[in-house]
Order: structure tokens, then C-alpha cells, then sequence
């Protein structure tokens, strides 16, 4: 059973978050006003796929902390400091993509972003790449581990 959490945990999240990472960091770059004043923005059709890419595979990556639970609980890890972190990043990362990051990029493909727009789009999305980096690092070096 363990090792079948562990395989599903580590699949989920490299094919579910890992689209998302790529995605996020990718839209501001498609979400762009057009540059010579006209109506359609030469990229709102790839970042309408990106913005699509995003939900889906951000709702599809419950997945990840859900079996993760799972797994510390029949690994009898739960009061662990390290997966009391990971699990706390997992939901601050998971909030951020909910409230601010897919909301953000929907209003792009309303309103194209300019660049001061890109830049805040582009720092919250490095700040949630950021976190999914510490909790990858936290599930390796597992600190405090017994």
C-alpha cells in the first residue's frame, strides 16, 4: 500500500503540478497588450490554452497533497515538522493558484495585461514555483525525519 501511495504521490505530482509551473510562468509572456494599439493580442489564443492548461491540471493536482496525506499517515509521519511544512506550503501554494493566479490570468484574457500586469502575474507565479521547489526539497532531505 505504501509504495503504492508513494508512486501515485510522486506520478500526480510530476504530471499535474508540473503542467501548472510550466503554464503559470508561460501566460504573462501570451497575455500581452498588442503592441501596435490593435483589438486582438497576437497571443490570446495560446494564452486561452494556458489559462485552460492551468484550471484543469490545478484542480487535478488535489490529487498530490490528498494521496500525500494519505501516504505520511499510513507511514505514521503526520506530526512530522517537515511534512507539517510541506502540507502548510502545499495550501498556501494551492490558495495562491485558486485566488490570485487563475483569476489574474482570466482578467487577462478579458483585458490583455501591460507591463507592469505581466510583472506581478510573473511574481506570483515565481512565488508558487518557489514553494513547489521547497516542498520537493522537504519531501528528499525530509529534515528532522526520524
Amino acid at each position: 500500500m505504501e509504495n503504492a501511495l508513494l508512486a501515485i504521490h510522486v506520478l500526480a505530482g510530476i504530471l499535474f503540478v508540473g503542467p501548472v509551473a510550466v503554464t503559470t510562468s508561460i501566460f504573462p509572456r501570451f497575455a500581452r497588450a498588442p503592441a501596435d494599439g490593435g483589438s486582438v493580442a497576437p497571443g490570446l489564443a495560446v494564452a486561452t490554452v494556458l489559462h485552460r492548461i492551468t484550471r484543469v491540471y490545478g484542480i487535478l493536482a488535489l490529487v498530490v497533497p490528498l494521496v500525500g496525506l494519505a501516504l505520511a499517515a499510513v507511514q505514521g509521519r503526520l506530526g512530522e515538522v517537515w511534512i507539517t511544512t510541506a502540507m502548510v506550503l502545499t495550501a498556501v501554494a494551492g490558495g495562491l493558484l485558486a485566488l490570485r493566479i487563475v483569476p489574474s490570468q482570466r482578467d487577462a484574457l478579458a483585458a490583455p495585461l501591460d507591463g507592469r500586469g505581466r510583472r506581478t502575474l510573473g511574481m506570483m507565479t515565481g512565488l508558487f514555483n518557489v514553494m513547489w521547489a521547497v516542498v520537493v526539497v522537504l519531501m528528499i532531505v525530509r529534515p528532522g525525519a526520524e
